[in-house]
């Protein structure tokens, strides 16, 4: 029984728990080479980090973010110890998350994986955390467009998360770029702001702008969530593009992911 205080900060995390238990632990997914079992790990190791990093801060002890191979210990446990290990490191969170937002104003910079972010971006990280490694479990049923079809989950992706999402991409094109070379792209999602990317060998920038000129992708708005994401729908005609396949090429090596 997942309390109601928890459910209210993360109402994502039903569906990804329903979704879990619909698949045996060692089935793949849409996360390249990463079963269920790797997914909840990742999971687990997402609320502890926020909850730790955000506790820290509150008591007065700020800490750097950990890397990925605070991870480690979570692979090492049985399945049983693994789900309670989740759900007890959401619900920390989210006793965390209302904690700072009782003392702290929502303004408040926080140190993050290198940069500072607002404190209710903990709680929404996690939400977003929640709908995407659902959909690589799901692909794209009702529950997970619906969900990366939100508004918020366009705006957390670029504004909260954006360049951290371009730099492995961008250190991959890198390779391959001249000095001189540099990407310019626009997703479209008709009605609401152009996501835009702009690169070049040394650095890489995503930002919301007013729709201007051709777009190099246009999409739904959960299709575009999925690409920043360095996912793809299951159905490829969501999106559409005039651009070329070289310039394409560019785009989707940029949209790397995590």
């Amino acid at each position: 029984m997942i309390p109601t205080r928890v459910q209210e900060t993360l109402p994502e995390l039903v569906p990804f728990l329903r979704a879990v238990q619909a698949r045996r632990p060692d089935d793949g997914t849409w996360c390249e080479a990463w079963t269920v079992r790797d997914v909840l790990v990742h999971q687990t190791g997402n609320a502890e980090e926020l909850g730790r990093v955000l506790k820290a801060f509150l008591a007065g002890t700020p800490v750097e973010t950990r890397g990925f191979d605070r991870e480690a210990p979570y692979h090492r446990l049985s399945a049983t110890d693994l789900w309670s290990a989740f759900l007890r490191n959401c619900a920390e969170l989210t006793d965390i998350a209302a904690a700072a937002a009782r003392d702290l104003p929502p303004d408040t910079e926080v140190r993050w994986t290198g940069r500072t972010v607002t404190v209710p971006f903990f709680a929404e990280h996690m939400r977003e955390e929640l709908i995407l490694h659902r959909w690589d479990l799901t692909g794209d049923d009702g529950t997970a467009v619906r969900a990366l079809d939100e508004p918020w989950m366009t705006e957390h992706s670029v504004v909260s998360v954006g360049r951290p999402l371009l730099a492995r991409g961008r250190a991959a094109l890198s390779l391959s770029l001249a000095p001189a070379d540099r990407i310019e792209a626009r997703l479209r999602t008709p009605g609401t702001p152009d996501v835009v990317l702009t690169a070049d060998a040394d650095t890489a920038d995503i930002r919301l702008a007013a729709p201007e000129g051709p777009a190099t992708i246009e999409s739904d708005a959960a299709t575009r969530v999925l690409l920043l994401w360095g996912r793809r729908p299951s159905d490829p005609s969501r999106w559409h593009s005039s651009a070329g396949a070289e310039e394409l090429r560019r785009v989707r090596g940029l949209l790397g992911g995590y």
